[in-house]
């Protein structure tokens, strides 16, 4: 499956639910979140990076914002077990969408979609849109809403690095 038949999923399926979202397309990549608030010229954090992650037998897609970092005690205190993100193939089989264009639209596959509560700290922000120079702009409440997701707190803040 090439990655235009899933920015095709991701546009079919903002056609449906949400036609008002345009999709934002590049030159360059917006496959990292470094490279994707560089194209967008937007803050890291607004990068709404989606993680598939595996607990115990489930699948889940976590959708955080693009500076955070799991944080083992959050996580295993809502899941009551530890995350393993899947590989790039398993990605790709669950999602319909390769590393880097990952997002909670379009999937290939019906699983739990979970927002992280950093995403409300921004107006809007950037998910992919399945391919690796794709995005969408979108109010984080809005997001959640489209997509089914339940909002939790398991991410973690980068440091704030002291001054001086």
């Amino acid at each position: 499956m090439g990655p235009s038949v899933s920015l095709e999923s991701v546009r079919a399926w903002l056609r449906d639910h949400a036609a008002d979202l345009p999709i934002i397309e590049t030159e360059a990549s917006t496959a990292t979140v470094i490279e994707a608030a560089a194209a967008l010229g937007v803050a890291p954090g607004q990068i709404a990076k989606t993680l598939a992650l595996r607990i115990d037998d489930r699948v889940v897609l976590l959708v955080t914002r693009g500076d955070t970092r799991l944080d083992n005690q959050k996580t295993k205190a809502t899941f009551h077990a530890r995350p393993r993100m899947l590989d790039a193939e398993e990605t790709l089989t669950v999602t319909g969408h390769r590393v880097g264009g990952v997002c909670p639209f379009g999937l290939a596959t019906s699983v739990p979609i979970y927002c992280d509560e950093s995403l409300r700290a921004f107006e809007t922000v950037y998910p992919a849109a399945g391919s690796l120079n794709s995005s969408v702009r979108v109010a984080p409440g809005r997001l959640a809403e489209l997509v089914g997701a339940r909002w939790i707190d398991i991410c973690r803040l980068p440091e704030a690095t002291p001054a001086g």
